[in-house]
């Protein structure tokens, strides 16, 4: 019986991965047309594209992973049914669950595969994709304009307030405004700086125009450096760069963290959140979806209409995740219930379906 499990497992690999890589390619060629559009801007050419597209490949094989697990198990499964394997495996006395047991083993195992790379590899190669691109587009090689309007990114830290419109490859930050309030909050101190590092826990300000706002007086002083101490550090806005559906977890939990600290919306980020810790159900209930159809009613189709249905059914998921996940942001649902909905209504659904035909 162990021959015929791997066999299973190789069918159900096979169809998965082909799906995959039918599936990736076709999405990334169609975001690398959408990306012609910007060949010229500065030194970004048709070799920065190519590296821009191919280092997000993995953020596409995590988005299109459980679209791929179901419709690579109803190809794979389907292809044994359509030639009477699985009627001659039953023949032979191995019973339905132990073949869906044989296909959920390879499920779980691409899904942890899938989640590496979604957890390490995925958002590395995004930001770094993100980076280089920015880079090219900037009108200096030696720095990195990363938001699209004057006024920057903006952020707070308790008292604080701090913008900053560039960041540098090197990691620092340039063309620095920092505004303190005190508790009640009057303008205490604006502080220009050209240029931002962070060190030893604490940002070093360098070429500092420091203004005093005081009843009757301002008091300006220019410092070649000086520190300011805050829990904002520069992971946390290079952070808001990137898509929040496109981090690991932790960095996500991380800003979420930063934004409870001061007092700011956290339900867009605490959703993507849990979304993605639901990742893993969500990939198990694609796979166990593709069983009924199988050994259901459409066991007799062919291997296209049972992958049209595979297709449909991916679509309806997406599309009840992505309008849960509105409809919790709009009505002020609670963002674990928004993120779990679909996954375990989908999880419930395919277990209803499976349990009739095993039993």
């Amino acid at each position: 019986m162990k021959i015929v499990d791997r066999y299973i497992t190789q069918t159900v690999l096979s169809g998965t991965l082909i799906v995959l890589f039918i599936l990736v390619g076709l999405f990334t060629f169609f975001s690398f047309i959408d990306e012609l559009d910007d060949i010229g801007k500065q030194r970004y050419g048709l070799q920065q594209v190519i590296q821009y597209e191919v280092l997000k490949i993995p953020q596409q094989i995590y988005d299109l992973f459980p679209s791929a697990v179901l419709l690579g198990s109803l190809l794979g499964l389907g292809i044994l049914a359509n030639h009477n394997e699985l009627t001659v495996m039953r023949a032979a006395g191995l019973s339905i669950l132990r073949i869906v047991i044989a296909v959920l083993k390879i499920g779980l195992l691409l899904t942890l595969l899938a989640m590496l790379i979604g957890e390490i590899l995925a958002p590395l190669s995004q930001q770094y994709a993100y980076h280089n691109r920015a880079v090219a587009q900037s009108e200096h090689e030696n720095q990195q304009i990363v938001f699209n309007n004057r006024y920057g990114f903006w952020a707070r830290d308790g008292n604080d307030f701090i913008n900053i419109t560039t960041i540098f490859p090197a990691g620092g930050f340039g063309g620095i405004a920092l505004y303190q309030f005190d508790d009640q909050q009057n303008l205490q101190t604006v502080t220009y700086a050209r240029t931002a590092y962070y060190q030893n826990g604490q940002w070093l300000l360098k070429q500092v125009e420091k203004n005093h706002l005081q009843a009757n007086q301002i008091t300006r002083e220019y410092l070649e450096n000086t520190t300011w101490n805050a829990i904002l550090k520069p992971e946390l806005i290079k952070i808001v760069v990137i898509d929040p559906h496109q981090l690991s977890s932790l960095e996500l939990y991380k800003y979420i963290q930063y934004l409870k600290h001061n007092e700011q919306q956290t339900a867009q980020y605490e959703f993507a959140f849990w979304t993605r810790l639901t990742y893993p159900l969500t990939a198990i209930t694609m796979l166990i979806l593709a069983i009924p159809f199988i050994f259901g009613s459409l066991r007799n189709v062919s291997v296209g209409q049972r992958t049209l249905v595979g297709a449909l059914i991916g679509v309806g998921f997406h599309m009840l995740n992505q309008a849960a996940g509105n409809i919790g942001l709009v009505y002020g649902i609670n963002s674990i219930f928004s993120a779990l909905f679909p996954p375990l209504l989908f999880f419930v659904a395919a277990l209803f379906l499976t349990q009739r035909v095993i039993f």
